[in-house]
């Protein structure tokens, strides 16, 4: 049993994903995030690049965040996050798709000096989609420590963290525990102009072995990471309004399809 496709854990943020303000009012934000990924190679469990066996997916995320802060909590700030997932996949003859598990949470954050932001955001993602190919099986948390760092002609942002499930189980079949995620997401980008912006982005994920309760020993090569570098560029448009678009690729990996993938982000904010 070969792991399954995923892309790293939060490899869809963009730069400035945590250059977040505080001491604000409060606001919103939507933000539409889209992936494609044409996986025509895996990695075996020696970390070997092997031809076949891939998959072309889409997926999105569709983002809502309301943004507030507390009188009795100065210079902190908050954000509640609801997102909805979308998916597509196109493999070995057969295509199908529709809505993946909902994500809610929240996220508190403040700023060591006027240049750097530090927080934590936590969130619940749900065992719920359109179909049951569509979401893991299972309910889990993702939590991360989130960072920003500005200089006048650089931005430093990421994240690192963790996703914990809990158990999987069927009617009639083996009862799992899934592996634990950890997972880096890093972008640095140079502030060219006021409106264009590259950024180099690193992302990383390493899952451990899936567990056979009713076996009691662990799934075959299901254990998986995955090191995947790319570039972008981010269109600052108005204070209101940007888009992100980036290509990544896989360069070290174990029991997972390669990422070669690109990525669009849309944000647009309002009072």
């Amino acid at each position: 049993m070969r792991a399954k496709a995923a892309d790293v854990t939060l490899g869809i943020i963009g730069p400035h994903e945590y250059d977040l303000p505080v001491d604000f009012k409060p606001f919103n934000v939507l933000v539409q995030y889209g992936d494609g990924n044409a996986a025509g190679n895996y990695y075996n469990s020696v970390g070997q690049r092997k031809p076949g066996e891939g998959s072309h997916t889409w997926s999105g995320m569709t983002k809502y965040v309301h943004f507030r802060t507390f009188d009795a909590i100065p210079h902190v700030g908050f954000a509640f996050e609801i997102i909805q997932t979308e998916n597509y996949t196109l493999a070995n003859g057969t295509n199908y798709g529709g809505l993946g598990p909902t994500i809610v949470g929240p996220a508190a954050w403040f700023k060591p000096n006027a240049h750097s932001t530090v927080g934590i955001q936590t969130f619940l993602q749900t065992n719920s989609g359109t179909r049951d190919s569509l979401t893991p099986g299972y309910w889990s948390n993702i939590s991360s420590i989130i960072f920003d760092y500005e200089w006048k002609h650089f931005s430093f942002d990421g994240d690192v963290g963790t996703v914990v499930g809990g158990g999987k189980h069927k009617t009639g079949e083996h009862s799992y525990s899934p592996g634990v995620v950890f997972y880096s997401n890093l972008r640095f980008s140079w502030k060219a102009t006021r409106l264009v912006e590259p950024f180099f982005a690193f992302d990383w994920q390493n899952v451990t072995g899936t567990y056979d309760r009713t076996a009691d020993r662990y799934v075959d090569d299901s254990n998986s990471r995955e090191v995947a570098l790319g570039a972008g560029i981010m269109f600052n448009i108005s204070r209101d309004f940007s888009l992100t678009a980036r290509y990544s690729h896989s360069v070290e990996g174990r029991n997972v399809p390669e990422s070669n993938a690109y990525y669009i982000k849309l944000v647009y904010l309002w009072p």
